[in-house]
């Protein structure tokens, strides 16, 4: 049996043990996480918490509906044991009828087929093996960046907040980045919590480039990278993810890029040797907003 729960009667301390022993956790699914970046969310549990889906929602104009949540890259159902193709359908169905619409990013192990949903690509890059392993599978222009001496830019990898947040709005003023995604991810980086970490870079003692990035036990995940014009031409990004894989290779962790469906930002990920992997965004209305 599928339970509908509250937030407010959820089971912390259990469904946070779901997500971390779950084959395919994902920070994003943490409580901690959700209650940062999302107006509200309830959660769907089975079996005493042996599986869990977390559902963002809203109301707008009286009409309840299931969000895709910002900073949130795949959701879905979360479990230790294999997920099929049916037990999904049935969590779908299980959502109340009182939502009108059901927007959401299931992960990349909850493989189905519907009309409603639609293939979406993520890049990731196993690190359990040595650096110089995984930067022979780099591509030859890879490589070759990556030999660079950045002993022209200083990197502080305990970065201000402050500082971040002011390059991300300097370099989001064209895209009219929506003022939710802003303030949450400003909640988040300021949250403390330590599997949040921000990476500021500076040339001349000024800000160029900055990354957030999460860990977990599973993944680390490459957040919201910043790079000014000045920082792509110094290979600012490629030095980024020369620094993660040197921190974290020979470990039984998963570099996560987080996307992309933009074809430039997918050949810079692939030029690493990221393989590409597969997750579903599923979208249903069932009332106009």
């Amino acid at each position: 049996m599928i339970q509908y729960l509250t937030r407010d009667q959820l089971d912390e301390k259990r469904y946070n043990q779901c997500i971390s022993s779950a084959a395919n956790s994902r920070i994003y699914a943490y409580s901690w996480y959700l209650d940062i970046v999302c107006d509200d969310w309830n959660v769907l549990v089975k079996d005493n918490y042996h599986m869990v889906m977390p559902l963002p929602k809203r109301k707008k104009y009286g009409i309840n509906y299931i969000y895709q949540a910002p900073w949130i890259q795949q959701l879905g159902i979360f479990s230790s044991s294999s997920i099929d193709a049916s037990m999904i359908e049935e969590f779908i169905r299980a959502i109340p009828k009182k939502f009108k619409l059901i927007d959401i990013f299931f992960n990349a192990e909850n493989r189905f087929t519907s009309k409603h949903m639609s293939v979406r690509y993520n890049y990731i890059l196993q690190l359990n093996t040595d650096f110089n392993t995984i930067k022979s599978k780099y591509n030859k222009n890879r490589k070759r960046i990556s030999k660079k001496d950045f002993n022209n830019i200083t990197i502080d990898k305990n970065g201000s907040v402050n500082a971040f947040l002011s390059l991300y709005k300097e370099l989001e003023k064209g895209y009219k980045t929506h003022k939710d995604s802003v303030e949450k991810l400003q909640k988040l980086l300021s949250s403390g919590n330590t599997n949040v970490h921000i990476w500021n870079v500076f040339k001349n003692k000024n800000v160029i480039a900055g990354l957030c990035w999460l860990e977990d036990s599973f993944r680390i995940t490459y957040l919201v990278p910043l790079a000014t014009t000045l920082a792509k031409k110094e290979n600012i990004p490629t030095y980024f993810v020369n620094e993660l894989i040197k921190e974290h290779s020979k470990k039984n962790l998963v570099l996560d890029f987080e996307g992309s469906m933009i074809a430039g930002v997918a050949r810079f990920y692939r030029s690493f040797g990221a393989e590409k992997e597969e997750y579903f965004w599923y979208k249903r209305m069932l009332y106009r907003l």
